[in-house]
C-alpha cells in the first residue's frame, strides 16, 4: 500500500505524518514561522520534506485559508499576515517530484470526519466553531471544493445584515457572530471582561450576559444548518472547534434547530477525529484522487 506525507498548517503550528491507509506514523510538530513567515515557511516545509524523502509516494496538505490555483491566500489576507499569497504548491515542488494534493484544512477535516462515519450518507457538512468558523461539504459521496477553493467557507453567510463586520469585509456573516473571536469581543465589552474559555464557564453557570452571548452563537450555528439542509438536502452534520466542542454548546445548537420545521433539520453529531483530522483528511482524499486519475488513464489507454 502506497505512503502519503500529510502536512497540516495552521496559524500555530505545522503538523506532519506518513499514512499508509488511515494509519498515521512518524507524527511531528513544529510551530508555524512567525518571523519573516514566507522563508520561514519555505524552510520549514523543506525540513519536512527532506527528512522524509524516500519514504512517501505523494504528498498531501491541508491549510488554513484559500488554496487557489496553488497559492495561498484568504478571505481577509491579514489573517495570514507574511503568508498572504504565498506559493505553496510551487515551494513544496522544489523538494520533491512526487504528486502534490493541497486542500484547505476544513474541507480536509471534513473528508476525514465523512470517512469515519459508522452509517454512509450522501450529503454531509462538517462545520468548525473554533476562532472562526468554517466548514466543509460533501455531496453526492464527493468533497465539494470549488475553481477557485472557496466551497465551504459557510462562516461568510449571512446571519444579521445588521450585525458586526466580518473580518472578511461583509457585514454581518456568521463568523463574525458565532465564532470565538465574536465571543471574545462581546466578552471585553463587559464590566467583567473575560477570554471565551471563561465565558462558557458562566454560561453553564447561568450568568445572564455570558449566557446571551452563547445563545446568540448557537443560534446562528442553527440557522445556518438550517440554511444548508434546505439547500442541499444534508444527511448528517458534524459539528467540531474549540466553541462547537465546548460542553452544553451543542444541546444548545440542537435545541434550536429542532425548533425549526421539520424539513429543516438533521442528526448533528459531535467531531471524532480530533487534532489529526486535518492531515488524515487530507491524505484519504489525495490518495483517492491519485486511484481515480490512474483508473482515468488505464481506461484512456484501452480506447
Amino acid at each position: 500500500m502506497k505512503c502519503c506525507l500529510a502536512i497540516d498548517i495552521g496559524g500555530t503550528k505545522i503538523a506532519s505524518a506518513l499514512i499508509t491507509g488511515k494509519i498515521i506514523e512518524q507524527r511531528q510538530q513544529i510551530r508555524t514561522p512567525q518571523d519573516e513567515a514566507a522563508s520561514g515557511m519555505r524552510q520549514a516545509l523543506a525540513d519536512i520534506i527532506q527528512q522524509q524523502q524516500g519514504m512517501f509516494d505523494s504528498v498531501a496538505v491541508a491549510s488554513t485559508g484559500i488554496i487557489n490555483k496553488g497559492i495561498l491566500t484568504a478571505l481577509n489576507p491579514k489573517n495570514l499576515g507574511g503568508l498572504a499569497e504565498f506559493p505553496l504548491l510551487d515551494t513544496i515542488a522544489e523538494y520533491t517530484a512526487a504528486p502534490i494534493g493541497l486542500l484547505n484544512d476544513v474541507q480536509a477535516a471534513a473528508y476525514a470526519e465523512y470517512h469515519l462515519l459508522t452509517k454512509k450518507v450522501e450529503n454531509f457538512v462538517f462545520i468548525t466553531v473554533s476562532t472562526g468558523v468554517g466548514g466543509g461539504i460533501i455531496l453526492n459521496g464527493k468533497l465539494q471544493i470549488g475553481p477557485n477553493g472557496i466551497a465551504g467557507h459557510i462562516g461568510h453567510t449571512l446571519a444579521d445584515p445588521n450585525g458586526p463586520i466580518c473580518g472578511c469585509g461583509r457585514q454581518g456573516c456568521v463568523e463574525a457572530i458565532a465564532a470565538g473571536r465574536a465571543i471574545e469581543a462581546a466578552a471585553a465589552k463587559w464590566d467583567d471582561p473575560c477570554e471565551p474559555a471563561e465565558v462558557f464557564a458562566r454560561f453553564r453557570q447561568g450568568v445572564p450576559q455570558a449566557v446571551e452571548v452563547v445563545q446568540r452563537s448557537a443560534r446562528a450555528i442553527a440557522n445556518l444548518i438550517a440554511d444548508l439542509v434546505i439547500a442541499n438536502d444534508i444527511q448528517r452534520v458534524v459539528l467540531g472547534g474549540s466553541v462547537g466542542l465546548a460542553e452544553g454548546y451543542l444541546p444548545l445548537v440542537n435545541r434550536y434547530l429542532q425548533q425549526l420545521p421539520h424539513f429543516y433539520q438533521t442528526a448533528v453529531v459531535p467531531a471524532a477525529c480530533g487534532s489529526d483530522a486535518g492531515l488524515l483528511g487530507a491524505a484519504l482524499w489525495w490518495q483517492n484522487e491519485l486511484a481515480i486519475k490512474q483508473k482515468n488513464r488505464k481506461n484512456f489507454n484501452k480506447r
